[in-house]
């Protein structure tokens, strides 16, 4: 081999040698620094986890044989729902099948509707809503793959919760929805609801947790316990008394209500509350519950200011029903209930769930704020009214008065004004006859025909009296006005009014 020839060898084994040696060196051996485009992205907390979007379809299929379809039949008399009368549109275009002569029972028709159940027991015990199922003749349930029909019995209702408890008798165990903790939920977690919306059989929807604690004020009879979880899992008509799910395939609520000409806006009342009525619903078929009769609201800055309380925690008290528990225990309108025997109440919500779970005649112990001071009074529960007018938050409570650079124009009161306003004749105050829209009062929608019965904690049963109090305010202070409203139908409604002077 020539010079030439083994210099050229040499020359090209360099080569070789110094590419393998340079592939080795870009190789991620851990001995190079990383760049920054290999670095996890990091936050306060740490690396970020990576997120896997789950599939639901195991949960759909151990689920969906749970769910039912609930179709229910009422007779109702067509003449009734006329009002009484001639239908205008015979009068005018004469039916000419309808024999005048006929008779009256033939007059009677049949309306159906349905919603949606699911099986929480082998033996057939089925869960909806009582709305669902109110005022039916016949309740028919709709199960299986193979869509069985058979006639439910109507074991328990609740109109307070909406609730309804069915009982269908079939050969076998069935398929159940098992009940979760709703009180576990957090804003955020997966939410799966099923359903018949709109008659199409088990539908499946998917969405989160929107919010927890929503009141709606739907009725009455609901308001004092609404405490709807929020979902934008769709929810439509037909959807009522279907479960909502967590991602594990538990019942977390039961699908209860939508929000009309909105998306995606669906309300469930929480399985926890089912749960806690259920043995009534199953032993006595109704739900047994306790009152003290107050009317209460959650506190806000307003009422922290004007009352000097030290938090915006606790069930302000509204009101005080006559001859009630909570009055022969002492209890003041202008209070703050902040315990209830061992619990703290941060909320109405704290308090009305505690107090209607005790069985009537029950002693239970209040720890309440007057005056900037704490108290303890005993009472003694009550069985609530089945009309539910007890321990309801009150919503947007009106607000405020004052004449001259408050808004708002008062008499004293007269048998001709408590004639207008069907005050009682007993009462005893001042009657607002007017109120400036544009004005602390309009805005704090105080109203004609109100009656000021305490300016302060001070009565007031004159105009001069009530001059008096409101012109020793200064600009800014709060006033705690205490209002009677008379209204034309139902009980008289008390509330306090916080309005700041100008």
């Amino acid at each position: 081999m020539t010079h030439g020839m083994k210099r050229n060898l040499s020359i090209f084994a360099i080569i070789i040698a110094s590419v393998a040696f340079g592939i080795i060196l870009t190789a991620d051996l851990g001995w190079m620094k990383s760049s920054r485009a290999q670095e996890p992205i990091q936050t306060t907390q740490g690396a970020v986890p990576s997120v896997t979007i789950p599939s639901f379809a195991t949960v759909a299929e151990r689920v969906m044989p749970a769910v039912v379809s609930i179709t229910t039949t009422e007779v109702f008399n067509r003449s009734e729902r006329r009002g009484g009368g001639v239908d205008p549109f015979e009068f005018f275009f004469p039916n000419p099948r309808r024999d005048p002569q006929r008779n009256p029972e033939d007059d009677q028709g049949l309306q159906r509707s349905g919603g949606s159940g699911f099986i929480i027991s082998p033996d057939g015990y089925v869960v909806t809503n009582n709305h669902v199922i109110e005022g039916a003749t016949r309740v028919q349930v709709q199960y299986g793959d193979e869509g069985r029909s058979v006639t439910a019995k109507v074991v328990g209702t609740d109109p307070a919760t909406d609730l309804a408890l069915l009982k269908i008798d079939v050969d076998g165990p069935l398929p159940t929805v098992p009940l979760g903790d709703s009180s576990a939920i957090r804003v955020g977690d997966w939410a799966l609801a099923i359903g018949n919306p709109l008659q199409f059989e088990n539908t499946l929807t998917v969405g989160v947790i929107s919010a927890k604690n929503r009141s709606l004020g739907i009725s009455a009879t609901t308001q004092s316990f609404e405490n709807f979880i929020q979902t934008d899992a769709a929810i439509n008509y037909g959807n009522s008394g279907g479960p909502l799910l967590n991602i594990n395939g538990e019942a977390v609520g039961i699908n209860t209500a939508i929000r009309a000409n909105s998306q995606n806006l669906g309300f469930a009342t929480p399985v926890n509350v089912l749960k806690r009525i259920l043995p009534q619903l199953r032993e006595k078929g109704s739900v047994t519950r306790s009152f003290i009769g107050i009317n209460v609201r959650d506190v806000d800055q307003d009422r922290a200011e004007a009352f000097n309380l030290p938090s915006i925690s606790g069930a302000f008290v509204e009101a005080v029903s006559s001859g009630a528990p909570a009055e022969k225990a002492g209890v003041l309108h202008g209070d703050v209930v902040v315990k209830v025997d061992d619990v703290d109440v941060r909320r109405t919500r704290d308090l009305i769930d505690y107090v209607s779970d005790q069985p009537p005649g029950t002693r239970v112990q209040l720890e309440v704020i007057r005056d900037g001071k704490r108290r303890s009074l005993n009472a003694v529960t009550a069985e609530r009214p089945p009309d539910g007018a007890e321990v309801t938050p009150s919503r947007t409570a009106p607000d405020a008065p004052a004449q001259d650079k408050l808004g708002i124009s008062i008499q004293e009161l007269t048998p001709a004004l408590a004639r207008q306003h069907r005050i009682d004749e007993n009462a005893r105050g001042v009657v607002v006859t007017n109120v400036k829209e544009v004005s602390p009062a309009g805005e704090s929608n105080l109203a004609a025909g109100d009656l000021i019965t305490q300016v302060d904690g001070q009565a007031v049963t004159t105009v001069a009296r009530f001059r008096e109090i409101v012109d020793r305010q200064t600009s800014g202070q709060l006033l705690r006005i205490y209002v009677t409203r008379y209204g034309r139908a139902g009980p008289s409604q008390s509330f306090f009014a916080i309005i700041r002077v100008p």
